[in-house]
């Protein structure tokens, strides 16, 4: 059941579960990113690829004024100087930043600019790019890098990765400029500028497939080891549920047979009292015991749905409360919701649970208040027990084995549910937040 909520200053609104309603309108919330994880996957990526294109300009720089190009003084007196050598060189040597994200595009800027240079020494006025004419390769200095980025980073279908290649074949040829006829040292060079740098990223391309696929290898045999751990505990339990039904089940339907004969045979009024309190514990025992084995033994297979069965008697919380205000315990009882909507099984989980939050009061919180607080949801059910801090000495905190809140943790987190135990306000809060439905399997009488 949902409780109206009224709010400012856009604080959500949460039902009783806690759980935050949306908003009438409909919202779109924009997930905001680093500007960096629009191109890296990593800072590591990222400090790389910066240094690497501030470390090649620079270093390209370094050697135009440690070692001159043999050019022709006036090749770009047609430009004006080499300035636009240099703007071409420090913007193919920026654009390394994105060569993880577009290698495309950086591949397309240094085969233009080869390619002009090409057109540019043969048919046009001269050269784009400071370099020697007569022994170097005509591509631009990051080519190398280039072409390694494109391969091992480069994505897409047939047609994008034969547009790679052919631009990449365009570096090539430019590089090794068959129409000249170069000497033995040009064609060397040529071959470390572009050649080798696509069969090594050939070889670390095909190194990070196999990484990816052992490594997703290994991730399916963790998933299968899980879902066979998985399958085990579950065929520990039904062979429990089997032991649970066949040894307990007997023992306890036994007892309510005799305890109703001995109802029938007595004419004491007492004992015939006695009996059937001891016959009806037995019936109630036997109820729970059942769902308890279902719960136990139910598969994935079982769809979810209620029964369209006569419902089962399961234990009032009304009643159980009035036995604690019975022995003078003051029990403050809020229900919200149709207790109808949860199954039985969840129901007697229930039960266990004010039970024992009960009797710890009785034991270790002498003379305190209790509120017992059930609200019934449409998929869940949530129980708040909190008492205040004891007015007298708890002579019976030492009576128990220890062992009470962690048996109501077993049995809610059995059925799915959540469990929460701890001081409160100078008190204890006991909170269970249970699903509404869990289904079982029938179980066979004995």
């Amino acid at each position: 059941m949902r409780e109206g909520a009224t709010f400012v200053c856009f604080v959500p609104p949460r039902d009783a579960f806690g759980r935050v309603q949306p908003p009438r309108a409909a919202t779109v919330d924009v997930v905001k990113r680093p500007l960096w994880r629009l191109l890296w996957n990593s800072k590591h990526d990222a400090v790389f690829d910066v240094s690497l294109a501030v470390g090649l300009y620079l270093m390209g720089q370094l050697l135009a004024l440690l070692y001159p190009p043999p050019m022709p003084s006036d090749a770009f007196d047609w430009i004006g100087g080499v300035w636009l050598s240099q703007t071409i060189n420090a913007t193919l040597s920026a654009l390394l930043i994105i060569r993880r994200r577009f290698p495309g595009v950086v591949l397309a800027a240094s085969a233009a600019a080869a390619a002009g240079q090409a057109v540019m020494v043969e048919f046009g006025p001269g050269p784009l790019l400071e370099n020697d004419l007569d022994t170097n390769p005509w591509g631009p200095g990051v080519t190398p890098f280039v072409i390694y980025a494109v391969v091992v980073y480069g994505t897409g279908g047939r047609v994008k990765t034969f547009l790679h290649w052919a631009l990449i074949g365009v570096l090539a040829f430019v590089a090794f400029r068959p129409w000249t006829f170069p000497g033995p040292d040009p064609i060397v060079g040529a071959l470390f500028w572009t050649i080798v740098p696509a069969i090594l990223g050939l070889y670390m391309a095909a190194r990070r497939k196999l990484m990816n696929a052992l490594q997703e290898r290994a991730e399916r045999a963790e998933r299968e080891q899980e879902l066979l751990a998985e399958q085990a505990r579950a065929d520990e339990r039904a062979r429990l549920a089997v032991e649970m039904h066949d040894v307990v089940t007997h023992r306890i339907s036994l007892m309510v047979l005799q305890a109703g004969a001995l109802g029938v045979a007595s004419d004491d009024p007492a004992v015939r009292r006695a009996a059937e309190e001891l016959r009806s514990g037995g019936s109630e025992a036997l109820a729970e015991l059942r769902d308890l084995v279902g719960v136990l033994r139910r598969g994935e297979e079982a769809e979810p749905g209620r029964s369209d069965g006569p419902p089962e008697r399961v234990p009032d919380l009304a009643a159980l409360i009035s036995q604690s205000e019975a022995i003078g315990v003051p029990v403050e009882f809020v229900v919200r919701g149709d207790p109808d909507l949860v199954t039985p099984a969840v129901a007697r989980t229930a039960y266990r649970v004010v039970q024992e939050a009960l009797t710890n009061v009785h034991k270790h919180a002498p003379g305190a208040s209790v509120r017992v607080s059930a609200v019934y949801g449409d998929d869940r059910l949530r129980l708040t027990i909190r008492n205040s801090g004891p007015s007298g000495p708890a002579e019976l905190a030492d009576s128990g084995a220890g062992v009470g809140l962690r048996g109501l943790r077993q049995r809610v987190e059995l059925v799915g549910g959540s469990f929460r135990a701890e001081p409160s306000g100078g008190g204890f809060e006991v909170e269970a937040i249970l699903p509404g439905y869990v289904p079982t399997e029938e179980v066979a009488d004995a």
